[in-house]
């Protein structure tokens, strides 16, 4: 997420009264149709980069401004860091400003969008005036301020009357308003929400797996009650089915003009809606803990203490931050102790992720100390049992994580040709099952194993479109990574895992399977690399190799990308930010990162590093 290690989360932002005279890049979806004016349109250029500590103003209309300055400067308005688009709404009619909405929506373009002076033939006196802008769309930010990968050619006009006292205002205009590239890094942040997966069950004294839904707020505009109030309005439609609240339906903030933030002891005071005033003890315990883990990013220290209250100002209950961690997890809960790898010998070999002189060593049991000969392998999130790939990539072991363990028949075999043509790396979910793709073109196949035993289940993906090369299931267990290749081309997706009710256990599926990084022809590796961000390894059509952090809704994190690194074949990071990416490259073999550092190499002969999941 953009609260993620490296994204483009406020952590430590403050607000600061400066007034900058907003550039141009924004406008709302119109569509009219009349004369044109006669006045100069000059280029509207988007606003350059500013610094996040600084607010951005804008100026009202001045008097017998020209359609065309009318234009531009509402343009320039509704760049701004005005909380309300009020100076914006001064360039309508007062008939237009009652019924426009801007957050409705949001259209991001790959640049501010560019203006198409009316044609000749002006009627001297017209007082019906209409211009056009032209982009190439980026994306779209939803009403649930839900970002989603957009692309095509956008059109949009602007219509404008000359009211009575001879001054033009904008009088037909849309809902929502769009805006180029630069200036939605400026005005947006990305900050993780949080639900329940809907499949998950806390166990006595364990608490509940949440799932991460990301959306775009203003960054400079009380991000805080924006993400509380979005939080309160529920998941976003893609996730919706797989997630739950526990805010009552209906519930939201008292009233309009709430406006949250932390007092001197770092304590957050939400006052709910009546919807809210009959819940028992452990559901507000449940929505404190969503309300924490969704604020944990918009300090520099994250909020320490949640008081929800009732409509008529009573509380309903505190919970701290500490107190959180046993009502509600994100991830997987635990930090990983080892990260693993192939060695030379085609072992599974394990090293302490926070230990940089210990050498790796073979891992307990028959996948590390017996003779069986591996390229991938994979390790249950509880770091008890791993499955391993043979050598010609045919079989599918799994063992325990013991000394002197032993390994059982394959629990899968493929029938494919080549080793290319065979298993994949697996993949460990959060609720102990495993995962792993046949690449056989004549019998391409998602498995499931459930408990990592058993017959397979063939996971149903009647929305997938080519065949799976690699798969990689998140620490919620309701989301799955997938890079799919079709006609040469490898692309990597996001799709939901829905798994059937009582009546048919053994049932799963994946999806409304999406794109999330459409610019990329060859996607080589990747990761899950925090609650819904990943971390990967491609190239775009003509270009090198490269590597980057994506998120699970197709945007790009602002922030640092990892180091350049040469031939990497494989990627391995974990949910856990604070440990390192591993990789494997061709030219130096196993290779780690640590925040803040160079890539190191660990060892030159291995392969196929993984944490555990």
């Amino acid at each position: 997420m953009g609260a993620d290690r490296g994204g483009n989360g406020v952590r430590g932002r403050r607000s600061v009264s400066v007034v900058v005279y907003a550039g141009c890049g924004v406008l709302l979806l119109a569509g009219c149709a009349s004369m044109p004016d006669s006045g100069d349109l000059r280029g509207v250029e988007s606003t350059p980069r500013q610094d996040s500590q600084v607010r951005v103003y804008a100026m009202p209309p001045h008097p017998g401004a020209s359609a065309a300055e009318i234009v531009q400067g509402f343009l320039e308005a509704l760049t701004s860091d005005d909380a309300k688009y009020e100076t914006a709404g001064k360039y309508l009619t007062d008939s237009a400003r009652k019924t426009w909405d801007p957050y409705n929506s949001t259209t991001v373009l790959a640049d501010a969008p560019e203006p198409v002076g009316a044609p000749s033939g002006t009627k001297e006196g017209s007082r019906d005036v209409l211009f056009r802008l032209n982009g190439t769309k980026v994306a779209t930010v939803d009403v649930r301020h839900a970002y989603g990968p957009d692309s095509g050619q956008y059109s949009g006009s602007v219509h404008l009357t000359k009211l009575k006292n001879k001054q033009w205002r904008i009088d037909g205009l849309p809902q929502g308003v769009v805006m180029g590239t630069s200036d939605f890094q400026r005005n947006y942040v990305s900050v993780n929400k949080y639900y329940y997966a809907s499949n998950g069950t806390s166990g006595t004294g364990r608490p509940r797996g949440t799932v991460a839904d990301p959306v775009y707020v203003r960054a400079q505009v009380d991000p805080m009650t924006q993400i509380v109030r979005a939080l309160l309005k529920g998941p976003t439609s893609w996730l919706d089915p797989v997630v739950r609240s526990s805010f009552p339906s209906g519930t939201d903030l008292k009233d309009s003009d709430v406006s949250l933030s932390p007092d001197d002891r770092n304590s957050v005071t939400v006052p709910l809606n009546k919807r809210a005033d009959r819940v028992g003890s452990a559901t507000c315990r449940e929505m404190a803990a969503q309300i924490l883990l969704t604020l944990r990013d918009l300090t520099p220290t994250g909020v320490d203490e949640v008081e929800l209250q009732r409509a008529n100002g009573t509380q309903l209950c505190v919970l701290t931050k500490a107190g959180a961690e046993s009502v509600a997890s994100h991830g997987t809960g635990e930090h990983p102790e080892y990260q693993y790898f192939i060695d030379h010998e085609q072992r599974l070999v394990r090293m302490p992720g926070g230990n940089r002189d210990k050498k790796p060593e073979p891992v307990p049991g028959a996948l590390g100390e017996g003779g069986k000969k591996l390229r991938a392998a994979a390790v249950s999130r509880d770091e008890d049992t791993a499955a391993g790939v043979s050598a010609d990539g045919r079989n599918l072991y799994v063992g325990s994580l013991v000394p002197g363990g032993s390994l059982a028949e394959p629990v899968v075999r493929s029938q494919g040709r080549t080793v290319d043509d065979r298993l994949t790396t697996p993949s460990w979910d959060a609720h102990g099952d495993l995962w792993v793709a046949d690449r056989d073109p004549k019998k391409p196949r998602l498995l499931l194993l459930r408990k990592g035993a058993g017959e397979p289940v063939v996971v149903q993906t009647p929305e997938l479109d080519g065949r799976i090369d690699a798969v990689r299931v998140a620490a919620d267990g309701v989301r799955v990574a997938l890079i799919v290749e079709k006609d040469g081309r490898s692309s990597l997706q996001i799709g939901r895992v829905e798994r059937s009710g009582a009546d048919e256990p053994d049932g799963a599926f994946i999806v409304e399977p999406r794109s999330v990084a459409p610019q990329l022809e060859e996607v080589t590796a990747m990761s899950w690399a925090g609650d819904s961000r990943l971390v990967v390894v491609g190239s775009e059509k003509g270009g090198v190799q490269q590597m980057q952090y994506v998120q699970v809704d197709g945007s790009t994190p602002l922030g640092t990308s990892p180091s350049a690194l040469a031939n990497v074949k494989e990627i391995a990071a974990s949910e856990d930010e604070q440990l390192p990416l591993v990789a494997h490259s061709e030219a130096d073999g196993i290779v780690r990162l640590s925040a803040g550092e160079q890539w190191q190499k660990v060892v030159q002969d291995g392969t196929a590093p993984v944490y555990p999941g």
